[in-house]
């Protein structure tokens, strides 16, 4: 994987390590809100709230516009299924390296 896919896959990663970020997400995947209607179900300040909105944006998985007075997170799809093609490639990895000591077990005279 090249330096700059490392990179993104670090944000990525630290964005989503966070259950108050993920649970953003769901509710930012599953429709727009504001910034203030997000930080209102969390037991947090508002400014709290705000940082991990703006971690989840710069790892890319939520964008933020503009709409009045109001700031409105949508997260995006495109980013989630990166994440998914990351870890389905680890899986394969790993699955090859448990099928390889299959082979090996296997081998080994009884």
């Amino acid at each position: 994987m090249a330096e700059d896919d490392e990179d993104r896959a670090d944000a990525l990663f630290h964005a989503l390590a966070d259950r108050t970020r993920r649970d953003i997400m769901r509710r930012v995947l599953a429709g727009e809100h504001s910034v203030s209607a997000l930080a209102a179900g969390y037991d947090m300040s508002f400014a709290a709230v705000q940082k991990h909105v703006a971690v989840l944006e710069r790892a890319g998985l939520l964008t933020k516009r503009r709409n009045g007075r109001e700031q409105l997170a949508s997260g995006d799809v495109a980013a989630v299924r990166s994440v998914g093609s990351m870890l389905t490639e680890l899986e394969q990895v790993w699955r090859g390296r448990i099928a390889r000591i299959d082979e090996l077990i296997a081998e080994e005279p009884s």
